[in-house]
């Protein structure tokens, strides 16, 4: 595995749009965000599309072209996704991968830029980062989980701790940007404690979803290459409803895509549904006893891990609570 240099004092950010450009309500807590960086003493360079409010923030050539553009450019010494959003898998056709290879640079991102982070994972075998967009850093007082996500990018990748509450998807907004944090934290384990090791793998699963079956993305590689390892799924899920999510997991089974799984993590579901199972019984249906935590710190729900795609983690999870640590080897 591949594991970029992390940034150092006045070292270059690069910020680009694979999916939504800025709008006029998203930009005041995008400068939020670069005042952070800048706190950090990072600098930060843009590509034309971020500021571009539109979705997608400009044609998937454009978009692939200026990702180029920040890989080759020696001055960049990561690559930060400006928002979420959709349709990003328009620019995959053009992205160049030899490229991406040939200058390891951290890309960070999440939601629908999963679909740029696991196909340069599971191809090219250099980690990625699922954490906040460069936008998602936009209150005044950094919350810790966004503390640790900037404390990675330097380096220092601490143990990772179960949160207290999280924030509902109804709360009313903060002038400062701070989560309104008032429900508790649970990490559901159906299946018993869960004490696994494995490499991390995962994302959003309504862009996992889209990229099953294309060439853009190597599970049975990555499986292969890490048999030894095993493989600890984490999954983002947005707005797929529990039925949804048994097919996509019973599809992934049986294409070998957990063959090597070690333990599966389910995020808190920003949008859930269902009328005929509850997220606990999709999973346990597709993939029967292996080990599951559910309700977990991931992905759209706030606060949420950082988690480096393709370092080995170690996971704990009993009582409600969990504990991950990340190691680069």
């Amino acid at each position: 595995m591949i594991y970029p240099p992390f940034l150092k004092e006045n070292d270059l950010i690069g910020v680009t749009a694979p999916s939504a450009g800025l709008d006029e309500g998203h930009l005041p807590g995008y400068l939020r965000s670069l005042e952070h960086f800048h706190a950090r003493g990072w600098q930060v360079t843009e590509t034309a599309n971020v500021r571009l409010p539109q979705l997608p923030s400009s044609s998937g050539p454009r978009r692939a072209r200026e990702l180029k553009a920040l890989c080759e450019d020696r001055r960049v010494k990561m690559i930060w996704c400006a928002a979420g959003g959709d349709f990003l898998v328009e620019m995959l056709p053009e992205v160049d991968f030899a490229a991406l290879a040939a200058h390891p640079k951290w890309v960070q991102g999440y939601s629908d830029p999963t679909g740029l982070l696991l196909p340069i994972t599971t191809r090219l075998d250099i980690a990625t980062i699922y954490g906040p967009n460069a936008g998602g850093f936009d209150m005044e007082h950094l919350h810790p989980s966004l503390k640790t996500s900037l404390d990675i990018l330097s380096g220092n990748i601490p143990v990772q701790h179960s949160f207290e509450r999280w924030q509902p998807v109804d709360a009313a907004p903060r002038p400062d940007g701070s989560y309104d944090l008032c429900r508790p934290v649970c990490w559901q384990t159906p299946c018993g404690p869960v004490r696994e090791t494995g490499r991390l793998l995962g994302g959003c699963l309504d862009v996992i979803d889209i990229l099953r079956g294309t060439g853009f993305i190597d599970v049975p590689g990555f499986v292969k290459r890490y048999e030894s390892d095993g493989v600890i799924w984490y999954f983002d899920v947005f707005a797929m409803t529990a039925e949804q999510v048994f097919y996509v997991l019973w599809s992934m089974k049986q294409a070998g895509w957990f063959r090597t799984a070690r333990a599966v993590l389910l995020g808190r579901v920003m949008f859930p549904g269902g009328m005929m199972l509850t997220y606990e019984q999709a999973v346990r249906r597709a993939l029967g006893d292996l080990p599951l935590a559910l309700e977990a710190d991931i992905g759209h729900v706030k606060p949420c891990f950082t988690l480096i795609n393709g370092a080995l983690g170690r996971v704990t999870v009993e009582n409600g609570r969990a504990e991950l640590e990340m190691e680069l080897s």
